[in-house]
């Protein structure tokens, strides 16, 4: 969605017109879906997440001062909700499963329709996704969030840091140790297989 059709989008959704939060949905649904899947580890909660968002943008969209950027403005406020989320789950922990897999999630090879490229690629996409889901799960909570919202919302640095009260240099070696330590657990994984 280019910038003149998203200032239209964002007009037509702030007069209240529901196709115009289906276009925002369909423009960034895929992004924050997976951002929430990363940050959650849980596909079910992932879902959860994107919904209330949605509902949060319906009653939060007339606040966005259109001087920024919307998507950062909206991984903003993804990230407050994984944040909350993290905050409550802490206050209340639940039972680990024996398995250390949500059983609510699905792998993503279930989720793909049957049409499209052969099994192999859509099992080897999976495999490589739950690879990097166990190398992002070895990092501090900070870190994966400064990763996923760099990475997958697209913060700048300068962004991250004001977002998580730090110096941006603090965000930027917080973001590049992450990143060599992701790329160490992964070169590891498959210099051992």
């Amino acid at each position: 969605m280019d910038q003149q059709q998203l200032r239209e989008t964002l007009a037509a959704a702030k007069a209240g017109q529901a196709e115009a939060f289906k276009a925002l949905l369909k423009a960034y649904g895929h992004r924050l879906f997976g951002y929430f899947l990363r940050a959650t580890r849980s596909h079910h909660e992932a879902e959860d997440l994107l919904g209330e968002l949605m509902l949060r943008l319906v009653r939060q969209l007339k606040s966005y001062d259109e001087r920024g950027r919307f998507d950062q403005w909206l991984f903003r406020i993804a990230a407050n909700m994984v944040r909350d989320r993290i905050r409550r789950i802490r206050a209340a922990p639940r039972p680990i499963s024996i398995t250390g897999r949500d059983e609510e999630a699905s792998p993503l090879a279930e989720r793909l329709p049957d049409q499209g490229p052969p099994v192999e690629a859509g099992l080897l996409a999976a495999e490589a996704g739950d690879q990097l889901q166990e190398a992002l799960n070895k990092l501090d909570d900070t870190t994966r969030q400064m990763i996923l919202l760099r990475h997958l919302g697209q913060l700048s640095f300068k962004e991250l840091a004001d977002y998580f009260q730090c110096p941006l240099g603090t965000a930027l070696a917080r973001v590049h140790r992450g990143m060599r330590l992701l790329r160490e657990i992964l070169s590891d994984k498959h210099g051992t297989e």
